[in-house]
């Protein structure tokens, strides 16, 4: 089945990050309503904010 657009841009997708202390590369929804930690490592990386998450880590790519 073919995808319709319709011309609205999504609002949320999920972000491929990369941990600046040890390198490990996770996966984070971008609506997150926690902080989100390395699981390798346990630093921060983003942090919440009203209805979207800051990224503290750098992000890779986006995945929609």
């Amino acid at each position: 089945m073919a995808r319709i657009e319709t011309g609205k841009k999504q609002k949320t997708c999920f972000l491929k990050v990369k941990c600046s202390g040890c390198g490990n590369e996770q996966i984070i929804f971008s609506a997150a309503a926690t902080p989100i930690k390395c699981l390798a490592c346990n630093q921060p990386l983003a942090k919440t904010g009203a209805s979207r998450i800051t990224p503290i880590a750098k992000v890779v790519k986006e995945l929609w």
